[in-house]
This record gives C-alpha cells, sequence and structure tokens, in this order.
C-alpha cells in the first residue's frame, strides 16, 4: 500500500471513503495498477474517520453502522493499491494528467482512468448569525467523536436531515445529552413524503433506522422543536443565543456551541475542474455531474463514485465504487464479470432516496436568504449584495464573483456557491439550471507560492493548467 516511484497507473482514485476503497479494491483485484489519493491521513473517507484506530468504547457510540466500515478498511489494506494519505488534489485535466500536494510538495501522476470518490460536503446554511464563533456544522461534531472521541457540552442542533438526529443521538450514546433540537422540516411535508416511501425491505429498513434514532433522542428528554422558523442565531463575540418561531410562538434557546445541518451536495469541484457536464437534480436541489449507469461522466475515461455522484449514502456508495471498477478493467480487456446483481442492489438501495428527499428538503429560508445575510464568508457577501448585481447585469454565477468577488476566496465557492446560484435563479425568476454554477480553476486549494515555484511539470504540457 506504501507510495512509489511510478507515474503512470491505470487507474487513479480520488479519496478513500467507501466508493474510493471499493473501487480500488475491484481493480486491483481485475490485475489494473490502482493509486489512491486521500487528504486524510487514513483511510475510511468521512463515514468511516478513523474506523480502524477507534476504541472499542467508541464503536459502541457511533454504532453498527459505522463499526461494519473496519471490514471494508481492512479489505482495502489488503490489496496491491498503492495508497498515498495526506495527498490533496489541486489540479486535474481532462487528459487525466492529475497534480498533488502532500508534506509541502507537489507531484504529478498520470492515469488512463480517474474515479472521483470525493464524497459529499454538508449543505451551505447562511441564517443570520451563521459566521459567528461557536457556530458549527453537525458534520464538524461528528469528526470530533469519530477522529478523537469529543462530545460538546450545551449544544444546540439547527436545522434537518438524518445526520442531525444520527449525531445528537451519538452525543447521547456518550453522554452528553442535546440543548434543543430545532427543526425546520415544515409539519406538513411528513404526510407529503410517507406518500413516496416504497414498500420494500430496503426502505423500510432505512425507516426504522430513523425512527429509532428519533426515539432516542425523544427519551433523553432533550427539547424537540419542531416546524422552526425565522432563525437569527446571536451573541457578543461568540453564538450564545438562538431566537426562533415553532408551534406559532417565539423561543430562545441558550447554548455555548450550536450546529446547523440541511443536508449534504455533491462535492463537484473536480468534475468542474474536468468540465464535465452537469445538471440541476430538482429533487436534491444541486447540481450532480451527469453520469452512465457505470459512473462514467461526459468526458472520456472519468468516473464519480458515491456521493459525489448525487446522495445515496455509504452502502451505495460501495456499490458505486465497484460498479465504476469493474467498467473500467472491462474496457481494459480483463476478464471480469458482468455487475448486474451490484446494478440491482444499487437501485434497491436509492429507493429510500424520494422520501428522504422529500421530507428534508433545504427550508427555503436557506435557498433565499435574508438581505443582509452573509452567503460568501470569505469575502463577506450579503445576499442582498448579490440581488442588487442581478438587477445591475449579472446573469448569473461567474458574473457575480467578478462583480463582487463572491467565490473568490479560500474555500473556492464551497460555502456559497449553491446558495448564489438559488439567489440569482429566484431573482431572475429562472431555473437554477440556466444560471449554472462558478467555474473552477485550479489549484482546488491555497497552495504555497514557493511549493509551485519548485513544481515541475512534464515537457509538453506547459499549458495545461488554466
Amino acid at each position: 500500500m506504501a507510495g512509489d516511484a511510478v507515474s503512470h497507473y491505470d487507474v487513479a482514485v480520488i479519496g478513500a471513503g467507501p466508493a474510493g476503497m471499493a473501487a480500488a479494491i475491484e481493480g486491483s483485484r481485475a490485475g489494473l495498477s490502482v493509486i489512491v489519493l486521500d487528504e486524510q491521513e487514513l483511510p475510511g473517507g468521512q463515514i468511516y474517520r478513523a474506523v480502524e484506530r477507534a476504541p472499542r468504547a467508541r464503536l459502541r457510540i457511533l454504532g453498527d453502522d459505522y463499526a461494519d466500515g473496519g471490514a471494508l478498511v481492512s479489505e482495502f489494506r489488503a490489496t496491491n493499491a498503492t495508497y498515498v494519505a495526506g495527498a490533496m488534489v489541486w489540479n486535474v485535466n481532462p487528459q487525466l494528467i492529475i497534480d498533488y500536494s502532500q508534506d509541502g510538495a507537489s507531484r504529478e501522476i498520470t492515469a488512463t482512468a480517474l474515479v472521483v470518490a470525493s464524497g459529499a460536503m454538508e449543505r451551505p446554511t447562511p441564517v443570520p448569525g451563521w459566521t459567528l464563533p461557536g457556530v458549527v456544522t453537525a458534520g464538524a461534531c461528528q469528526i470530533l467523536l469519530k477522529a478523537h472521541g469529543l462530545v460538546e457540552d450545551n449544544l444546540a442542533f439547527i436545522g434537518s436531515g438524518p445526520l442531525l438526529w444520527l449525531v445528537a443521538a451519538q452525543m447521547i450514546a456518550a453522554g452528553k445529552r442535546p440543548v434543543a433540537i430545532i427543526e425546520t422540516v415544515p409539519a406538513a411535508r411528513y404526510a407529503a413524503a410517507l406518500l413516496k416511501l416504497p414498500l420494500n425491505p430496503t426502505a423500510l429498513g432505512y425507516l426504522r433506522k430513523g425512527a429509532k434514532l428519533m426515539r432516542t433522542v425523544k427519551r433523553s428528554k432533550a427539547p424537540i422543536y419542531r416546524d422552526a422558523t425565522e432563525i437569527v442565531i446571536s451573541g457578543d463575540q461568540r453564538a450564545s443565543v438562538v431566537n426562533f418561531v415553532s408551534g406559532g410562538r417565539g423561543h430562545q434557546i441558550e447554548a455555548d456551541l450550536f450546529a446547523l445541518h440541511q443536508g449534504v451536495v455533491p462535492n463537484q469541484q473536480i468534475t468542474r475542474l474536468l468540465r464535465c457536464e452537469h445538471r440541476w437534480d430538482e429533487r436534491q436541489r444541486c447540481f450532480v455531474p451527469v453520469c452512465d449507469r457505470f459512473g462514467e461522466t461526459s468526458v472520456p475515461n472519468v468516473y464519480v463514485a458515491g456521493d459525489g455522484a448525487g446522495i445515496a449514502g455509504a452502502r451505495a456508495a460501495t456499490l458505486q465504487g465497484r460498479i465504476a471498477a469493474l467498467r473500467i478493467a472491462e474496457k481494459a480487456g480483463r476478464a471480469v464479470g458482468p455487475s448486474t446483481s451490484l446494478q440491482a442492489s444499487l437501485c434497491r438501495e436509492a429507493s429510500i432516496r424520494p422520501f428522504l428527499e422529500t421530507l428534508y428538503a433545504p427550508s427555503a429560508a436557506v435557498r433565499s436568504p435574508a438581505a443582509e445575510t452573509i452567503v460568501c464568508r470569505c469575502e463577506e457577501v450579503t445576499a442582498g449584495c448579490i440581488r442588487n448585481a442581478v438587477d445591475l447585469g449579472a446573469p448569473g454565477a461567474n458574473q457575480v464573483k467578478s462583480f463582487l468577488r463572491s467565490g473568490m476566496g479560500p474555500c473556492q465557492g464551497r460555502f456559497c456557491g449553491l446558495t448564489v446560484t438559488e439567489i440569482i435563479a429566484e431573482r431572475k425568476g429562472e431555473a437554477p439550471s440556466l444560471v449554472d454554477y462558478y467555474r473552477v480553476r485550479p489549484p482546488l486549494k491555497p497552495l504555497p507560492l514557493s511549493e509551485l515555484a519548485r513544481f515541475s511539470i512534464e515537457p509538453g504540457t506547459e499549458d495545461r493548467v488554466e
């Protein structure tokens, strides 16, 4: 699994979550040379973060679904794939020349096929006060628990989505009850979602798991506020209070930490950089790359597996990684079996999505924030400024970027891109698909100029960096 001096591989995989590990396992099994570039220090991705090092007590807290990831990590470790930990991919082009940074130095490899398994990110949640110290995401709280066994005291959850309930239940299992669960799901949404629930064992199994999490939180006596609106976080120097309306009256909750969550969306930075075709997914309210049933995108030999192709969960991600790798092996002339059974399993896993996407659609306040709410955290651009730019003639996200510098900070638009698209679409009365998204350029994440100065690229490829 250690890195070596090879510069070309049959398959390069970006990300070592369930999709990336599964792709590496199948690719290696088919006799292909595989390299996995992982920004983390250990395989597992976000869902199985640090599962190899988790003590038994932490495994009990995090649950069976997390602990089961250990078997996939072990299988991945047993392959002959080259695993490069701490590798931040900062540039990829359609010729599959891949640049990455590790330990303060940039390196370059090439590949015949690429599997993008960069996963998902939490949907930006721009509400008044979300930029204050003391406001985090539910996913950040889970990272602290998985990686370090840390559970915050005096924490309130705000938003909606399965992860919110999962992290709250895990906190309770660790002995820390949340101050409150402030859920933004409208009451009528539950009935609408039930109409989308398929009556098959896979979907009903997910429903039972979700209901169990909710029962755990209710039994803890943590206050639960439903159908919350008009959320405002405030405090002197740092967040200390949230005000909101629930049940027809105003409420005020004090806490030391506020965890926001409105679901997760695909991390589309790499597929955007590669100029893969994307489409607007109305159900998930986000852009997803256009892929065939094997995960191949509009750019030949570039595949997306896992939540980067559309949110479907860890089990689906594992299946997608295997399917993509089998297709790559088949195209390379290797003797592999059909992926028919894997495709059928993937369809069963996806059957719960219409229910979840109806129930946990992002709130209107998040998609179209109030004028004074900061949308671009890096450049402190408000929703009102974005609307003004549209009124002045900015037709899309890239023009708003030129007007206001939104999306030009260190996060490169990750925290504001979808919200900017939604605001422009609403202001113009157009579909988000017509507005589109920021044009992504390298480097994908900030790099020291000294590192770029030391970086040598292959002769004949000097014009590939935009």
